[in-house]
């Protein structure tokens, strides 16, 4: 593995690389660092060079001023910047939730070669009530997590995005991903400042159609909740069909050799 730690505008990115073959960049979903798929990369590494990074605000990506938040439009500069150190090549990119509403900011640059939007966390995608909707959800989200704590945010996060916390459906010896004080912290920054990106983000759609953009969600994932409407809008403006993925919103760390099945076959 090669890792390193690449200078951006008001931050240090700590990036991973691992594998050889064709460049695939995973940008993660909410809380997760670098490592948060780390099942899903073993299964991947094999016949791909898998970019894997720490989101500003996470882990090891430090910041100059903690105490600020991001925009979507900052963190996909910090994806292009560190594409732009590791690679002169345009890449895959499978972004999934946050991930790959910082995806969706980044296909206009001419670096992605394809982007796999696992069911963006992207209000804008929705008409324009629905959307007013889930940003007020999200605002809410931040209050309950500042009153009564992280334990009560999870399960209104749960709630949102359709993820079962009871669920039995997962592969076998998964690697644990226990409930640290740095994934306690990441949790903390992703509500209170990637949360406030996500309500204030603003993207028109119509810049988005022909663009290289495979939409997918979890087949676990109720058809109803935020994050798999998204993911169907998603579809719908590009003309496609929305594919369906291993396990729920969080496929790629539940069913890791499933889902890494799947994702191969799309890059085949």
């Amino acid at each position: 593995m090669e890792t390193g730690m690449l200078r951006v505008a008001g931050a240090h990115l700590y990036f991973e690389v691992r594998g050889t073959g064709p460049v695939l960049l995973i940008s993660q979903s909410g809380e997760g660092d670098a490592g948060r798929s780390v099942d899903l990369v073993d299964r991947l590494v094999p016949d791909h060079t898998v970019i894997t990074y720490d989101r500003r605000g996470l882990s090891r990506s430090t910041l100059d001023d903690p105490a600020r938040g991001a925009t979507v439009e900052e963190h996909a500069d910090d994806v292009l910047r560190l594409l732009d150190h590791l690679t002169s090549e345009p890449v895959t990119m499978l972004g999934m939730s946050f991930g790959a509403t910082i995806g969706l900011h980044l296909v206009a640059s001419g670096r992605l070669s394809r982007l796999i939007a696992h069911e963006p966390v992207a209000p804008w995608l929705l008409p324009p009530d629905e959307c007013l909707g889930h940003r007020r959800e999200l605002a809410e989200g931040q209050e309950i997590y500042r009153r009564d704590g992280l334990p009560a945010l999870i399960k209104e996060i749960s709630r949102t995005l359709g993820i079962d916390l009871a669920a039995k459906d997962v592969e076998p010896d998964l690697t644990p991903q226990p409930m640290t004080e740095q994934r306690a912290a990441n949790f903390g920054y992703f509500v209170e400042h990637d949360w406030t990106a996500i309500i204030a983000d603003r993207l028109d759609p119509a810049t988005l159609k022909g663009a290289p953009i495979v939409p997918v969600a979890g087949r676990a994932t109720p058809r109803t909740v935020f994050d798999y409407r998204c993911a169907e809008e998603l579809a719908r403006l590009l003309g496609t069909d929305l594919m369906h993925f291993p396990g729920g919103h969080n496929g790629n760390t539940s069913h890791p050799r499933a889902y890494a099945a799947s994702l191969r076959e799309l890059l085949a």
